[in-house]
């Protein structure tokens, strides 16, 4: 078997087709969630807290300087506010992802409890004195 027929097998795997839909639908979502987090979320955080934007905490650990050539030498910053903020981001991925797999979870659990359900099939006594309890109202 040639190796770009393998190849071709894997990829075609459903498997496969299913990791990288997921993929691309969590790439998705984490740009939603991250614009959910600084646009909306952290705004008010921010007031809350006496007009912080936490992208812009940071320490500064060197001064950005020109050389002598005049060529701009950057500042040299930790930014601990942007690290907050992906921290927040990620806390609203996973809680979002616990509760929609929780839902799922639930889901799953009910359609298996009612598949596991007997039906009640009703005895030949009980179908008889159904039947003459019918003639009876007649």
């Amino acid at each position: 078997m040639s190796m770009l027929q393998e190849f071709k097998e894997f990829a075609l795997k459903g498997n496969v087709v299913d990791m990288a839909v997921g993929v691309i639908i969590g790439g998705a979502f984490g740009k939603v969630v991250s614009s959910i987090v600084a646009d909306v979320i952290m705004p008010p955080i921010g007031v809350l807290l006496g007009g912080v934007n936490f992208s812009d905490l940071a320490i500064t650990l060197k001064e950005a300087t020109k050389t002598a050539a005049g060529i701009d030498v950057p500042a040299v910053v930790i930014g601990y506010g942007k690290f907050i903020q992906t921290v927040i981001d990620f806390t609203i991925v996973a809680a979002i992802i616990f509760l929609v797999i929780k839902l799922m979870n639930s889901m799953k659990k009910k359609a298996e409890e009612a598949a596991a359900e007997p039906v009640k099939v009703p005895s030949n006594e009980e179908i008889l004195l159904t039947e003459i309890r019918d003639l009876l109202k007649k």
